[in-house]
C-alpha cells in the first residue's frame, strides 16, 4: 500500500494503530489548522484588504515620487544659491546685481504691457 501524508504525518492506508483518542486528537488539530487557514485566505481576499493594500502601495509610491521631488527641488535650490553667494555666505555683487536689474526690467515690461490693455 501507498502512504498518504497528512500535514507532516505519514499515514499508511492499511490498518491503524493509533487508538481512537488520538485519532479524535488528530481530527481536532488538523481542523483547526484547516480553519485557521481559510481565515487567513479570506482575510486576504476580502475587498477591504485589497483595498487597504492598494492604497498602502499607492501612498507608498507617492511618498517616494515626493521624496525624489523634494531631493531634486533641494539641488536646484543649493545650485541656484551657490552661483549668488559664496562659501563664506556672502553675496555675489558681481552676480545678484545683474539679476536684480533683468528681474526689474521684466516686471517693468509687464507693468507697462498691462497698462497699454487697459486703455
Amino acid at each position: 500500500m501507498v502512504p498518504v501524508d497528512f500535514g507532516g504525518d505519514t499515514v499508511a492506508d492499511t490498518a491503524d494503530t493509533r487508538t481512537p483518542a488520538e485519532i479524535e486528537a488528530d481530527i481536532r488539530r488538523r481542523r483547526a489548522v484547516l480553519a485557521e487557514t481559510l481565515d487567513e485566505i479570506g482575510v486576504r481576499v476580502h475587498p477591504k484588504t485589497i483595498v487597504g493594500d492598494a492604497k498602502a502601495r499607492v501612498a507608498s509610491n507617492v511618498d517616494h515620487t515626493l521624496g525624489r521631488a523634494y531631493v531634486g527641488a533641494n539641488r536646484v535650490v543649493s545650485d541656484v544659491k551657490a552661483q549668488f553667494v559664496d562659501l563664506n555666505g556672502a553675496p555675489r555683487l558681481e552676480r545678484v546685481v545683474p539679476a536684480l536689474v533683468l528681474v526689474v526690467g521684466v516686471v517693468g515690461l509687464l507693468a507697462l504691457g498691462s497698462r497699454r490693455r487697459r486703455r
